[in-house]
């Protein structure tokens, strides 16, 4: 697809999500924005017009920071990061603007599902396998479990709820 398709489906995203999303002083609106470099999070006030709390991978306060890169370890460590300073300024709650990024969040569930299918299918085909492996073996392997992958956005999403964030 070329970029300028991108581009403007993105820009379409994002109008779409701002139509039905606007913040207020009690529950602002939390707004992420990806560059290729740098993750930006701002708490706005749309019926005032202004930013309440913001944090980024630029930001001087930002500890770390010229290691955290805009992918999901950075993702993350700047989600508890801004959650940290809106509970700091009193904010409690949000409303999420991912504005025209895509979320990635039920790509982990689906990942984990597909697993257990598989293994579920392999345990009753290979069930006298195993059990011959572990006689020879002397010991038993230790399933792994499935972790979900994380898109940036939902990752950023999910360290701002564990810190404290409601949405």
């Amino acid at each position: 697809m070329r970029t300028d398709k991108k581009q403007q489906l993105a820009k379409l995203r994002h109008w779409r999500v701002r139509k039905k999303v606007r913040g207020t002083s009690e529950r602002p609106r939390m707004s992420v924005r990806f560059t290729n470099e740098h993750i930006y999070v701002q708490f706005i006030d749309d019926t005032a017009g202004r930013t309440l709390a913001s944090a980024s991978t630029r930001a001087k306060a930002t500890p770390d920071r010229e290691n955290l890169a805009a992918n999901v370890a950075g993702a993350k460590v700047l989600g508890k990061l801004a959650a940290e300073t809106a509970l700091a300024k009193g904010i409690k709650s949000v409303v999420f603007d991912r504005g025209g990024a895509r979320y990635h969040w039920s790509k982990g569930k689906v990942v984990k599902r597909k697993e257990e299918k598989g293994k579920e299918e392999k345990g009753k085909v290979e069930k006298g396998k195993e059990e011959k492996s572990k006689e020879a073996t002397g010991k038993e392997e230790k399933g792994k479990e499935a972790q979900p992958v994380l898109g940036k956005l939902a990752a950023l999403a999910d360290a701002a709820r564990q810190a404290g964030l409601q949405f």
